[in-house]
């Protein structure tokens, strides 16, 4: 319960910045989940008008329910806001994300946003990156000379199970969560990550939040920006 505080506070602060006319990327994750669901309510009762874009094919089908109208990236000149959680962020605004199995789309997403809004619970705040499993997210062909690249870089990967099945992301690809334990050149993991042939995309995402907003368990919030 405290932990839904938190994410509630936080979430609900972020969507304060939301104004009639933006087009806003909608992350995915149990702190996304209250974002959406404030800012359904400011469409439907407080005339918030707004389009929206999502990041996984659970927040879309979210946003729909909650009466946000929804439009095809072909409609989409630019993003004014993209408003996600993250796993672990430093102060730095540094973060692990993926832990929902969206990581690529929420990197697409966040790239293409005048501004990336992150929210978290105060647990999600740390001094380095690297306790949670980093995701990468790897085509299944071949995937064992991947993980075996992987391993080279010290991650101790394994492939994402979901109820004793292979998880697969919304674009038919494994998340292989690499078990660092401490991150302490994120910028240079990264390039490595990404220079591995197999590898789509991994859960670093550096250079692109602006904002950060931590909840704490008694419904008050704490702002890092960029």
């Amino acid at each position: 319960m405290q932990i839904k505080i938190a994410k509630k506070a936080a979430a609900e602060e972020a969507a304060k910045l939301v104004r009639t006319g933006m087009t806003v990327g909608l992350g995915t994750g149990s702190t996304a989940y209250y974002a959406i669901i404030r800012l359904g309510e400011m469409v439907r009762n407080e005339g918030l008008i707004i389009n929206a874009v999502a990041t996984s094919e659970e927040s879309d089908k979210l946003a729909r329910e909650q009466g946000i109208p929804m439009v095809p990236f072909s409609e989409v000149q630019q993003i004014d806001i993209d408003i996600d959680g993250a796993d672990e962020a430093d102060a730095s605004l540094r973060l692990i994300k993926g832990g929902g199995g969206a990581l690529l789309r929420e990197k697409i997403i966040a790239a293409a946003s005048d501004q990336m809004i992150v929210i978290a619970d105060d647990a999600k705040l740390v001094n380095t990156l690297g306790k949670f499993p980093l995701p990468v997210e790897i085509i299944p062909f071949a995937h064992e000379l991947t993980m075996h690249k992987l391993r080279e870089l010290g991650g101790a990967p394994v492939i994402r199970h979901k109820q004793d099945k292979v998880f697969i992301t919304d674009n038919g690809n494994f998340i292989a969560d690499c078990y660092f334990e401490e991150i302490q050149d994120p910028e240079t993991l990264n390039i490595h990550l990404n220079s591995i042939p197999g590898v789509v995309e991994n859960g670093l995402f550096i250079g692109l939040a602006t904002t950060l907003i931590i909840g704490n368990d008694k419904g008050e919030v704490r702002i890092i920006h960029r």
